[in-house]
């Protein structure tokens, strides 16, 4: 849908974006650079030093290590709203395969095996858009009054970064935000900014389930509280939580990660243990899953006979990404303007991101959006052919590179659109 407006401040933003474009062979060689040289989350290092250099051509107040390696500019400009920008900047444990000429070689030999690193989640366009938004809005001052604060965070792979800034002093750091914006890169029409109000991505959790037997010998079963087969029976049982007690126009999701049990043979091992992955899109269907893992857990457990509760921990949490309606509103007028027909719906993703605990730690409305980074011939192709699953390249592989013109064009235009939306004079 394209929401009017009659005012010609949007079409005004369009111009001072075209007027004020970054630099194109900056903005190249940083993308490059940054793609090139990922790291993995809580050992970017490296790339928050990039960033800083980056911020120091600007005339904006850094402040560097908030929750690690996080860094926040913070662009005073006169009387007006406080408006906050984020974007992540860590890699994946993933090998690219994608052949380009700045293809990521990166090896991470901290742990017990060597680990390939590649940004093949796009945050290498995060944060190559939210610079360049950074020098779109420290050139054109005298268009816009307020304060832009633009954010950089660590550790959002692992949902743990925005929380860590928060926790380390965030708010001391900067001015409590009036709205925070956020985006990410997807697999879509290169260039197409898609955006929507409410429950746009999952929250999730991880749950990792111990679950203690007792060990005998493969030969004499009848001495042991077997948990591999008790095991077995709770991931059979939790396949019919959301089929049989969440309401079908509801949406939840209970992935089994993993199940480890025994090493070795002719032994009936003592404990096994069981990692979940859990969506909604939901608070109180989220309490009602969450309350059915654990009631099928015991009862399985107290029908195997075990002497020991099972126990159960909670991590890598995700929000419910849940944007508001009224900054929905304003902002989709402004991307209507500047983007067109590239203005589109967009659908809820199942996903998480832990963006949306740095809105909700200031209490501050926020929009999350996503844009598309495939060539639009190539989707095209895939679309008519009914083959999209199958042949289009989705964040986390390997071959997950956005057409660079385009994608870089639209999200660093759709970042100082969405500020000058709340800035602009």
């Amino acid at each position: 849908m394209l929401l009017t407006s009659n005012s010609s401040s949007e079409s005004h933003i369009a111009s001072l974006i075209a007027a004020f474009a970054p630099d194109p062979d900056w903005q190249r060689d940083l993308y490059r650079k940054l793609h090139a040289n990922p790291e993995l989350s809580g050992k970017e290092i490296e790339t928050a030093r990039m960033i800083a250099r980056e911020l120091g051509r600007f005339n904006a107040e850094v402040t560097t290590n908030i929750g690690g390696n996080g860094m926040v500019a913070v662009f005073r400009n006169g009387p007006g709203p406080t408006v906050l920008m984020r974007a992540d900047f860590d890699g994946l444990p993933v090998k690219e395969e994608s052949g380009l000429e700045w293809a990521s070689h990166k090896i991470d030999y901290s742990g017990q095996t060597p680990t390939p690193v590649m940004h093949a989640c796009g945050h290498d366009m995060h944060t190559t858009a939210l610079l360049g938004a950074c020098q779109v809005l420290d050139s054109a001052r005298e268009h816009w009054s307020g304060t832009f604060i633009a954010l950089f965070q660590p550790s959002e792979e692992n949902g743990a970064g925005a929380a860590r800034m928060v926790a380390d002093g965030l708010a001391e750091a900067i001015p409590k935000p009036d709205v925070c914006f956020g985006q990410h890169v997807i697999a879509g029409p290169a260039g197409q900014v898609s955006s929507m109000p409410g429950a746009a991505l999952a929250s999730c959790d991880s749950i990792e389930i111990v679950l203690t037997g007792q060990s005998a010998h493969g030969s004499m079963p009848h001495n042991a509280i077997d948990p591999t087969f008790l095991a077995a029976m709770i991931v059979i049982r939790l396949q019919g939580i959301v089929g049989r007690e969440i309401p079908p126009h509801e949406f939840a999701v209970v992935s089994v990660g993993t199940l480890e049990s025994g090493n070795s043979n002719n032994t009936i091992p003592g404990q096994a243990r069981i990692v979940l992955n859990c969506r909604t899109y939901n608070e109180e269907i989220k309490a009602q899953l969450y309350a059915a893992i654990e009631r099928v857990v015991r009862g399985e457990c107290k029908a195997s006979g075990t002497t020991v509760d099972p126990t159960f921990r909670y991590f890598a949490h995700g929000p419910l990404t849940d944007n508001t309606p009224e900054v929905f509103r304003r902002v989709r007028a402004t991307f209507d303007q500047v983007f067109g027909p590239d203005s589109t719906d967009a659908t809820r993703w199942t996903a998480s991101e832990d963006f949306a605990n740095l809105p909700e730690a200031f209490g501050a409305p926020y929009l999350f959006w996503t844009v598309g980074v495939t060539p639009r011939e190539q989707w095209d192709k895939a679309l008519a052919e009914g083959n999209v699953a199958e042949t289009i390249p989705v964040n986390h592989m390997g071959t997950f590179v956005p057409d660079y013109e385009p994608t870089v064009h639209a999200t660093t235009s759709a970042a100082v659109a969405a500020v000058l939306t709340y800035l602009r004079k």
